[in-house]
């Protein structure tokens, strides 16, 4: 009991000092931007603040400071493609916010639901219930009355504040799946992704906006201190912002995540809109606020989906598989999309006889078959198979007796 009000503690601070860092991260990126037209070169500050603030905080956090080791396989497949998806996420956040109020490019980024909605169908094959659906109505709505009422209006702020809230809604996926599979602690995986990105935005960053900085294109109307100043302060609310956002992403569910968002981006909304007094007109509120309310509904559309029985209330084999496998196609998880392709007679047998049955992970090593289903059964295979795996860097699997080479590296 006292470790759930800790924590719950713990979210609860975590997600006031989110909306502070966010709200002074944006508000004085706009500020740097109106002054300091260069949204490249400002990216690449923020890439390389999180960089160097990294090193410090990686030896000084519990848990942090352990490498892990993972496949090449799987750094290529999953951590090089969300680099580049900090990459282009960022520099997009970054020209919307320079094109447009900061206001309107978060109630455009507001529509991250839609987005989930679509990618979670595209790519997991995943169906929503009737009120998920149309918890997307007010959410489209409220962002196409804010468009239509921006005085400030920019269709380029509005392509890249679409683009670079689809770029977020993989990266989440892709960061919280990494987070669960492997042992890789989140400040790490912040930074070895801001890393990346920063080797890869060096380039672009060079033909882009170096010439201008160094052929004295006057693009500033402040001079270099309080440029310096600014980029500083914007780097460091930016770090703060990112190590917040990642350790709450690896602490709560996604759409507990996606409920703190929302609530941020009303803060950040309100505070844009009092220190920078950027002109808004009551419908242009209204579409905003309409936008936000969609999000709220949507969040909770799916925890009523979420608290959907999935278990069979029956006793009899035949009526449970039946229900089973209906849940199963209104239902879409990763469980139940496995699920979906077992077959009748295999329901059958889970409903009627627990089944236990450990795979011995190495064939040519020799494990007590009994104490290594009781670890399989308490979900400790998994973590003693991983810990032999770290043992040595060239590890050797039989597979359907094949042998075969995995590289292991330390990231």
């Amino acid at each position: 009991m006292a470790k759930t009000a800790y924590l719950g503690l713990k979210i609860v601070i975590l997600c006031l000092l989110w909306y502070i860092t966010s709200a002074a991260n944006n508000v004085i990126g706009k500020l740097v931007l109106q002054s300091f037209a260069y949204p490249t070169t400002i990216t690449l500050f923020q890439f390389l603040s999180i960089t160097i603030y990294s090193i410090p905080a990686l030896r000084c956090i519990p848990g942090a400071k352990r490498k892990p080791i993972i496949t090449w396989t799987y750094y290529f497949k999953l951590i090089i493609p969300l680099s580049f998806g900090k990459f282009f996420a960022s520099l997009t956040s970054h020209i919307s916010l320079w094109a447009v109020p900061v206001s309107y490019a978060h109630t455009v980024k507001a529509s991250m639901p839609l987005f989930v909605v679509v990618l979670s169908r595209v790519i997991l094959g995943e169906k929503q219930t009737t009120k998920v659906y149309i918890s997307l109505i007010p959410i489209i709505l409220g962002v196409f009355i804010a468009s239509i009422t921006e005085l400030e209006f920019n269709i380029i702020g509005l392509v890249a504040a679409l683009f670079s809230i689809f770029i977020f809604s993989l990266q989440n996926i892709y960061s919280k799946k990494v987070l669960k599979e492997t042992p890789i602690h989140h400040l790490r995986l912040l930074y070895i992704l801001a890393k990346h990105a920063l080797i890869m935005f060096i380039p672009f960053w060079a033909y882009q906006d170096l010439p201008s900085i160094i052929y004295g294109e006057k693009n500033s109307t402040i001079d270099g201190w309080a440029i310096g100043s600014l980029l500083f302060m914007d780097g460091l609310c930016n770090f703060l912002q990112n190590v917040i956002a990642f350790t709450m992403l690896s602490l709560v569910t996604p759409l507990t995540y996606s409920v703190c968002n929302a609530s941020k981006r009303i803060a950040v909304i309100s505070c844009s809109i009092l220190l920078l007094k950027n002109p808004v007109t009551m419908t242009n509120i209204f579409g905003m606020s309409l936008a936000i309310f969609g999000v709220f509904y949507y969040n909770k559309a799916k925890l009523d989906a979420r608290n959907e029985p999935i278990l069979p209330t029956t006793s009899n084999p035949k009526e449970a598989i039946n229900n089973f496998q209906t849940t199963i196609k209104k239902k879409s998880s990763d469980t139940n999309l496995l699920l979906r392709y077992i077959d009748t007679n295999e329901q059958e047998r889970y409903f009627t006889k627990p089944i236990v049955t450990a795979i011995n992970p190495h064939p040519h090593h020799h494990y007590n078959q009994s104490s290594q289903s009781s670890n399989y059964y308490n979900g400790n295979l998994s973590n003693n198979h991983y810990h032999h795996r770290n043992v040595s860097h060239n590890h050797v699997d039989n597979v359907d007796g094949d042998h075969r080479r995995i590289d292991m590296m330390h990231i």
